[in-house]
């Protein structure tokens, strides 16, 4: 691959980085119920500290993922460190996936009277994507794993 291409690929995933951040950062203070707090009662709201918490997972992996194409950079892509980055990837979407479960049953439990639809929906949405980049950083470590193990043996052969 070339470094152009990992180049882009890594710009892409610190321009995500910083939207989400910009987000974070911004939508909190638009939202319905802080509207009328002050700066600093908004970001004590216990669900924002907890959203906040629960992005820690989304950084880290977005951290292994630029850590991942610099392997790709450096030719060490059939290497057990990248095995264990694609396995930190996995853990941090399932933790990511954990915290979004806790959040849509808080917000049902919490917001009785008002109309949790919207946001069960956006949180399920996330839950089943987040599941499907699990079930595809789960087969992609396993065929590392497989290639790591082939080219061990072959490496023993020679």
């Amino acid at each position: 691959m070339k470094r152009s291409s990992t180049l882009f690929l890594k710009i892409v995933i610190l321009f995500i980085a910083v939207v989400t951040l910009g987000i974070m950062i911004r939508f909190p203070q638009t939202e319905g119920r802080a509207a009328n707090l002050d700066l600093i009662g908004v970001y004590t709201d216990p669900f924002i500290i907890y959203a906040y918490i629960a992005t820690i997972p989304f950084f880290v992996a977005l951290y292994q993922a630029i850590k991942l194409l610099d392997y790709v950079d450096k030719n060490k892509i059939f290497s057990q460190t990248v095995i264990n980055t694609v396995r930190n990837i996995k853990y941090c979407v399932l933790v990511t996936t954990g915290f979004l479960i806790v959040a849509i049953i808080y917000i049902r439990v919490v917001a009785q009277g008002d109309d949790t639809a919207g946001p069960t929906m956006m949180g399920l949405v996330a839950i089943l994507i987040s599941i499907v980049i699990a079930t595809a950083t789960a087969i992609f470590e396993k065929l590392l794993q497989n290639a790591v193990d082939i080219k061990l043996e072959n490496d023993l052969t020679v």
